[in-house]
């Protein structure tokens, strides 16, 4: 019979050699995101503060981030080599739909790759002139029982509050609610959302979404969370944001401090990207953080961004070192216009079943379909089960081997 020590050691370096080549693609990858955030990025940044005249106060002031928004070609082409045919092509698309993304955004870009990862999120291609799918495939005009309401389960819904955003992400599932100018849901309407709330007792979870309600003053946004955490059956408020990832600089001492007076609060954000786990980005995640807020991730696979096992692995790994938990990895939707991202079912699992032998379960997120129709989320799970009845089970395990239990 082997030694269990030497049995232990043998099994040790088949491992060793099973995870060697996402090492080597960590080290790789983030030696060239270390280059771009040192290089590149610094000096992109240096370049934008330039071109508006203005100073590091500034770029560190969320405001100033909003009032700069770069939503022109001609602009974006003083930093982003585009052709005039490039320009043209972003003029056309600005008819249809909105885009526009901060000078801290544009910094972590490529400018000689339009194809980097950063910029498909954020510039519009030509795809997006693609008439397949629905603008609204979730039905959330029909699950809308009262102003600003989303409804499709008993016990929790969502409030959208805002149509504004930073940045307007080319994925954007709601594109058909953001018009030529950002706007606020009138307090009307919202009270009553509030009102709709209060008279449903079975509603315990509320969802502030939008857009973007980090987007509202503090004292707005603190107006529509006092009032719903004043709900008795109300246990849990949660609100969803992008801003740690497009515009960090929204979180505040000030924004923190708020915040942190109605626990239970949670935020989900949404990275895509481990190029988009920066240092402002950390720090933002770090600050909330550190006031006792949980913080989960809602990735949507996007072709051509992150539907790669290591690109995923690797940024669900990073987020967990800025404390953020994974949560959510959802399969692009039948938006209108976001074609060009979608994949199929099947690569999703692949990843997913990779990612179950090769991160911690705190890394991994569940695979989520949302059902066309309003009908809800769908988890989406490997086929670890090969076979079931009353006496035993079949299984597979992350190494495709088989195991058997009898009952």
């Amino acid at each position: 019979m082997e030694d269990k020590r030497a049995v232990s050691l043998k099994r040790a370096e088949e491992l060793r050699e099973e995870i060697k080549d996402f090492l080597d693609f960590k080290n790789e990858y983030l030696m060239d995101m270390s280059m771009r955030r040192d290089v590149m990025s610094l000096q992109h940044k240096k370049d934008l503060l330039e071109f508006f005249g203005a100073g590091e106060d500034d770029w560190n002031d969320w405001h100033w981030q909003l009032k700069n928004r770069i939503s022109s070609a001609d602009v974006l082409g003083h930093f982003i080599h585009l052709t005039d045919e490039q320009k043209k092509l972003l003029d056309d698309i600005s008819c249809k739909y909105r885009w526009a993304t901060t000078p801290y955004y544009l910094s972590l870009m490529d400018y000689d790759n339009l194809s980097y990862p950063i910029n498909r999120m954020a510039i519009p291609s030509r795809e997006e002139l693609d008439e397949s799918g629905e603008l609204d495939p979730m039905h959330e005009e029909y699950t809308n029982p009262a102003a600003c309401i989303t409804r499709r389960y008993p016990n929790r819904l969502i409030i959208n509050v805002t149509s504004s955003c930073a940045m307007f992400c080319r994925h954007c599932q709601r594109r058909r609610r953001i018009g030529e100018t950002d706007q606020i849901e009138p307090m009307n309407r919202i009270m009553e959302a509030v009102e709709y709330i209060k008279n449903t007792p079975e509603i315990r979870d509320v969802l502030i979404t939008g857009g973007d309600p980090l987007m509202l003053p503090d004292e707005v946004l603190e107006s529509i969370i006092s009032k719903v955490r004043a709900i008795d059956h109300v246990e849990i408020v949660r609100i969803g944001t992008r801003l740690p990832v497009t515009m960090p600089q929204r979180i505040t001492p000030e924004l923190v401090k708020m915040l942190s007076a109605y626990h239970p609060l949670f935020i989900n954000t949404q990275f895509n990207h481990p190029g988009e786990i920066t240092k402002e980005a950390a720090r933002a995640c770090t600050m909330l953080a550190d006031a006792g807020i949980p913080l989960g991730n809602q990735m949507v696979f996007l072709k051509g961004i992150n539907n790669d096992k290591y690109i995923v692995q690797l940024l669900n790994e990073q987020l967990l070192k800025v404390r953020v938990k994974p949560y959510y990895i959802f399969h692009p939707k039948q938006v209108k216009g976001t074609g060009h991202f979608s994949i199929k079912v099947d690569e999703g699992l692949a990843i997913m079943k990779y990612l179950r032998g090769h991160s911690s379960g705190l890394a991994i997120p569940q695979y989520i379909l949302n059902a066309p129709g309003g009908l809800g989320k769908i988890p989406l799970l490997p086929p670890y089960i090969q076979e079931m009845d009353d006496e035993h089970v079949v299984l597979h395990t992350w190494e495709d081997k088989e195991v058997e239990i009898v009952y």
